[in-house]
């Protein structure tokens, strides 16, 4: 028998999703689930389905960590799985995102439910992760749109009232461009057609997936940010909450003056917001170390060189549903030094994204609306 075919199912609310896997059980079909609502205490059950069985296991885990439970019952349950039937289709808990799962194992097709009425608040709101764990600092509105961006076709659930139902139509189109959208209602194993299209999070890569439509509609927008000389530490600090209302998703690449060899990783979800290290600038390395870097991103930064910074750049995508993005733009860049900064000594700054050269270091800065 061929390689089993892995679909996921991602997205909210619960029931919907589940009535998407559901749809999909057949004959030569698997339908895994695993219900994460107790993972704080240490406790997952897992939902086994076949055309002949259905099976729940309930697990007692080591730790609280969403992530390492999936990987440690995922991996050895696929395994067993491949070869056996023809597809498995993995059910995502509503508080775990596809991507990690696509980072795992080889995906092919996620399918995210997107409940029409209530996705454009969830994702531009602050409210923690439902059933999360204490340590899980993730908001609701970063795992929504983390469920959307990753998708290969997006299931609407839920009917919205005409004004919501037009701009999440519109958010959709620029947040997941040329990504199939399809009714719950319509919805069957027939949908499943397509190569994998949701990308993974390249933080040196193209900040817009596909080709989003960039005008305005229904007050929704995509504006970029991009500018050559560095953010001063502690304006940028006090400047980027303005990414933390009326927006629904910025992500990109900054450098501060006092970090001028670090690349960092800014990424905001309606209230959360995170800032990472994403490794070091090309400008930094030696040779050597250059020609280890990936060649799409060489290629990126020698048609875009500054004679005096390299490839450091500051460049943030962000989609609004109720920001002005001149204000967002005028506000970034009085986080920029000024031109007599620019000639004094940079090293004195105080620098609140201090973190360590690392890839690994993680995020230096997590934030919500104050």
């Amino acid at each position: 028998m061929d390689r089993t075919r892995l679909v996921v199912i991602a997205g909210q609310p619960r029931e919907a999703a589940g009535q998407v896997a559901t749809r999909l059980l057949g004959p030569d079909t698997a339908v895994v689930h695993h219900d994460l609502r107790r993972v704080a205490d240490g406790i997952l059950r897992r939902r086994l389905r076949t055309a002949g069985s259905d099976v729940t296991a309930v697990l007692e885990m080591a730790h609280g960590c969403v992530s390492c439970a999936l990987r440690e019952d995922v991996l050895p349950l696929l395994e067993r799985l491949d070869g056996q039937v023809g597809t498995v289709v993995l059910h995502l808990d509503p508080m775990v995102e596809p991507e990690p799962v696509c980072q795992l194992v080889d995906v092919d097709l996620v399918v995210t439910v997107v409940h029409e009425p209530s996705w454009l608040t969830d994702c531009t709101g602050d409210e923690p992760v439902p059933h999360s764990p204490e340590h899980d600092d993730r908001t609701l509105a970063q795992v929504t749109v983390g469920q959307t961006e990753c998708a290969d076709l997006l299931v609407l659930a839920g009917v919205a009232e005409p004004w919501t139902a037009a701009r999440t139509a519109a958010a959709l189109e620029r947040l997941a461009p040329g990504i199939g959208r399809q009714r719950l209602t319509d919805f069957g194993p027939g949908s499943l057609v397509g190569p994998r299209r949701g990308e993974l999070i390249d933080i040196h890569g193209q900040l817009l997936r596909g080709q989003p439509p960039l005008g305005s509609d229904c007050g929704v927008a995509v504006t970029l940010f991009r500018e050559r000389r560095p953010f001063h530490p502690e304006r940028l600090h006090e400047a980027i909450d303005v990414l933390l209302d009326g927006v629904i998703r910025a992500r990109g690449r900054v450098w501060v003056a006092t970090q001028p060899d670090v690349a960092l990783w800014l990424e905001s979800a309606g209230g959360g917001l995170r800032v990472g290290d994403a490794g070091t600038w090309l400008a930094a390395l030696d040779d050597a170390s250059w020609d280890r870097a990936p060649a799409d991103r060489r290629a990126k930064a020698a048609l875009d060189w500054h004679p005096r910074y390299g490839d450091r750049v500051q460049e943030i995508a962000i989609l609004t549903h109720d920001a002005d993005p001149e204000h967002l733009h005028a506000v970034l860049s009085r986080a920029l030094l000024t031109d007599s900064e620019l000639a004094s000594d940079w090293s004195s700054l105080t620098d609140p994204f201090a973190i360590a050269a690392s890839a690994n270091s993680g995020p230096a800065d997590n934030r919500g609306r104050s």
